[in-house]
C-alpha cells in the first residue's frame, strides 16, 4: 500500500452517525497491518447497512478530536486512500499483534476508550489462556467443560500431573493459531517412557525421552520464557484416523444477545498435532464428521450440545472480563464418547472460510452495531 495524500471528506462538514472505525496498527514503514480482505469485506457490510466504515491505526487515534485520519478502499480503483474521518461511534479492535497491543501506549488509549462514554468499544484485547480458564472454573455449568488446566510452572506440575493423565498438551498462555503447542504421551513399562511432539509449521517433530529429566530439559528449551499451561489431553473423535474438532463463531445479535452465528469443523492434518489451517489442518463438515464417528441423530445432538456450551461459555467469559465483547470464536472438542469439551476462546476470530457463515457475521456485526447505538 502506498502512502497517499490526505484527501477532503465531505461527510466532514455535517453531523454523521453510525460511524464504524476498524482499529488496527501500522508498521514501522507507516503501512497498515490485518488482513486487507477481510477489512474490505467490513466496509462493504457496513455500508449496505448505512454505517460510514474506515480503518483506524490506532497511532492516529485522539480522543479529543473530531477528525481522524483513517483509511478508506475505493473499490472502483482497487486502491486505498487516507482520508479525514468523523470520530467513531463504535471501535471494533482488529489489532493484529499481542505484542503491540500489550504496549504501555496502547494499553492507555485502549483503557481510554472504554471510559469515554462518547464512545463503544467492543473486543478491547486479545483473550489469555489462563485467564480463560480461570473465569470458566468460577461457573460450576462452564466448569464442566475443562479439561484438567494448571499453569506450568515447575517440572513438580508436570509431574504431578502425569501422575493422573498420560496424555498432556502444553500451550502457550499467549498463543495463537496451533503455535507453540506441544503434546506429551507416558507409556509406563517402556524403555523411553516419554514422547514429546512439537508442532513446527505443518508438521510435527517427536522426542522419545529415558527420564522425567530428560523430558522436562528438552520442554524448558522448547518453552523458553514463555508462559505456558499444561491440559489434560482429550481422546477426540476421528474421521478416517484423523482428529477433528468443532470451530463456532458466536456473536452479539440485533438484540445484544449471543448467538451462534455458525459452526464448522477442522481436521488434523496427517503429520500435525493440532486441527488449525494454519498448521496443516484441513476445513470440513461437522455433520459429515461426526456422522462417520458416531450416527446421524447422535451427530445433530451434539451440534446442538456443542452450540448451547458455545452460549453458556460466552456469557460465563464476558461475566468474568467485564469489559463489552461482541464476538469469539472457539475450539470446542467432541471425544469419542460424544462429550464437548472447551478448549479455547479468540477474541479477533478469522474469518471463516464457510460462505454461509462468513456472509452472516459480517451482517451481525453491524446489526450489533446498531443495538448498541440504540443504548
Amino acid at each position: 500500500m502506498n502512502s497517499p495524500s490526505i484527501e477532503e471528506n465531505s461527510d466532514l462538514n455535517q453531523v454523521v452517525n453510525n460511524v464504524f472505525a476498524i482499529l488496527t496498527s501500522i508498521d514501522a514503514k507507516g503501512k497498515m497491518r490485518g488482513n486487507r480482505s477481510n477489512f474490505i469485506d467490513i466496509i462493504q457490510a457496513g455500508r449496505e447497512m448505512g454505517f460510514t466504515v474506515y480503518v483506524l491505526p490506532v497511532e492516529h487515534l485522539t480522543l479529543n478530536r473530531e477528525q481522524l485520519r483513517g483509511y478508506v478502499y475505493v473499490n472502483t480503483t482497487k486502491r486505498w486512500i487516507q482520508k479525514w474521518m468523523p470520530f467513531p461511534n463504535i471501535i471494533y479492535n482488529r489489532i493484529p499483534l499481542r505484542s503491540y497491543e500489550e504496549t504501555a501506549e496502547v494499553k492507555t488509549k485502549l483503557a481510554a476508550c472504554q471510559k469515554n462514554s462518547n464512545l463503544i468499544l467492543f473486543n478491547p484485547t486479545f483473550f489469555n489462556k489462563w485467564e480463560l480458564h480461570r473465569w470458566l472454573r468460577r461457573s460450576k455449568i462452564t466448569k464442566a467443560y475443562i479439561p484438567l488446566t494448571r499453569r506450568l510452572s515447575s517440572a513438580t506440575t508436570l509431574e504431578d500431573i502425569l501422575q493422573q493423565h498420560s496424555y498432556l498438551y502444553l500451550k502457550p498462555e499467549s498463543g495463537k493459531a496451533g503455535k507453540g503447542i506441544m503434546t506429551i504421551v507416558k507409556k509406563d513399562n517402556n524403555t523411553l517412557p516419554y514422547r514429546l511432539n512439537i508442532q513446527e509449521k505443518t508438521y510435527s517433530t517427536t522426542f522419545n525421552c529415558a527420564t522425567f529429566k530428560k523430558l522436562w530439559a528438552r520442554i524448558q528449551q522448547e518453552c523458553g520464557t514463555v508462559p505456558y499451561i499444561v491440559q489434560q489431553g482429550i481422546p477426540l473423535a476421528t474421521y478416517r484416523n484423523r482428529k477433528f474438532d468443532l470451530r463456532t463463531l458466536i456473536q452479539k445479535n440485533e438484540s445484544g444477545n449471543w448467538e451462534v452465528t455458525g459452526l464448522g469443523a477442522r481436521i488434523a492434518g496427517s503429520t500435525s498435532i493440532t486441527t488449525h489451517v494454519p498448521r496443516g489442518g484441513s476445513i470440513d463438515e461437522p455433520l459429515k464428521l461426526l456422522t462417520h464417528a458416531f450416527d446421524t441423530t447422535e451427530a445433530q445432538n451434539i451440534i446442538d450440545k456443542a452450540s448451547k456450551a458455545a452460549i453458556k461459555i460466552a456469557n460465563q467469559i464476558e461475566r468474568s472480563a467485564n469489559y463489552r465483547l461482541g464476538e469469539m470464536s472457539m475450539d470446542i472438542g467432541v471425544d469419542q464418547l460424544g462429550n464437548v469439551w472447551f478448549f479455547e476462546a479468540n477474541s479477533k476470530p478469522m474469518k471463516f472460510d464457510e460462505p454461509h457463515i462468513r456472509k452472516t457475521s459480517l451482517q451481525r456485526i453491524f446489526q450489533y452495531s446498531q443495538h448498541l447505538l440504540k443504548q
